[in-house]
């Protein structure tokens, strides 16, 4: 084998490849996989939908070993009762958010787990813990592999502690940046949903999700992927400007609730821009409007 192959090939065993599938209030789900496996967190499409978007990728769905629950609102789980039935796949949710879901699983694809203690999937490491957000019992989720770290940090009313210190450990992150205040404010929502949405237990807006990304990312940071936009009081150009001002070296990318992102590569020495494996969309996927999560 010629050694830049040898090479190639090396580098793409120690590394994670992430993408959204989806992201939004009609649907979240999102896919974290190094070479021989992978999870998804939340199936909030449908099974056909993630069959067709991860095969343009190029990823095949047999490399998937388990879906996580975030938690128990339909546009996280409306996919996964047919998904886990029809591949058999286990999946990893708290009984309070099954119970509340209404969602029944054999019992050999049920699994449970603890805040802050890991769960191994092949050689992915999977670490959950806590999150304020009005749902029975709301994890986020860091996948770790090779020393490479990447969050799932949707549905987040505020910027916890918790969250602040795996903020740091993260290579790349899926970063809610549901809402514009000046355009939720301005919106027809009434009052109580407003107040919903950017109450303790609802969405990070696009302000408190900068700060976060300013005072705790990590110098080695390499992707951030802008999630769970609202349709009605955000904007994908507004919110990819903002965080682009302040980029520095991090590679800025708005996940589409229409369709998947490219796949990115994640490693400790990535150089942001060299990053799609798969499939090279040559345009950003536009998004032609602004529901509310």
């Amino acid at each position: 084998m010629p050694f830049f192959i040898s090479k190639i090939l090396s580098f793409a065993q120690m590394s994670l490849f992430i993408t959204s599938l989806n992201s939004g209030s009609n649907g979240n789900c999102y896919y974290v996989g190094n070479d021989t496996e992978a999870v998804l967190i939340d199936a909030g499409i449908s099974c056909r939908e993630i069959e067709k978007r991860m095969k343009r990728l190029g990823l095949l769905i047999e490399k998937v070993k388990a879906v996580f629950v975030s938690h128990e609102h339909s546009d996280h789980i409306k996919g996964l009762p047919v998904l886990v039935k029809k591949y058999q796949l286990p999946v990893y949710i708290t009984p309070l958010t099954m119970r509340r879901g209404g969602l029944n699983f054999e019992e050999n694809l049920f699994k449970s787990f603890i805040a802050h203690q890991r769960v191994l999937i092949g050689k992915l490491a999977i670490t959950p813990f806590p999150k304020f957000h009005d749902a029975s019992d709301p994890y986020s989720f860091v996948i770790s592999y090779n020393n490479i770290c990447v969050g799932v940090f949707t549905d987040i009313g505020v910027p916890c502690n918790e969250l602040k210190n795996y903020f740091k450990q993260c290579h790349a992150a899926f970063l809610e940046a549901n809402y514009d205040e000046d355009m939720l404010d301005k919106g027809n929502y009434p009052f109580h949903l407003k107040k919903r949405i950017r109450g303790g237990l609802g969405h990070l807006s696009n302000k408190q999700a900068l700060q976060l990304f300013l005072e705790h990312r990590a110098d080695f940071m390499s992707h951030l992927l802008l999630s769970h936009l609202s349709k009605n009081n955000n904007s994908p150009q507004l919110v990819e400007d903002l965080f682009k001002a302040h980029a520095q070296n991090v590679r800025v990318i708005v996940a589409s609730r229409y369709q998947e992102t490219e796949v990115f590569h994640i490693c400790r020495d990535e150089t942001p821009g060299e990053i799609p494996v798969y499939n090279r969309r040559t345009k950003p996927a536009l998004q032609l409007s602004l529901s509310f999560a």
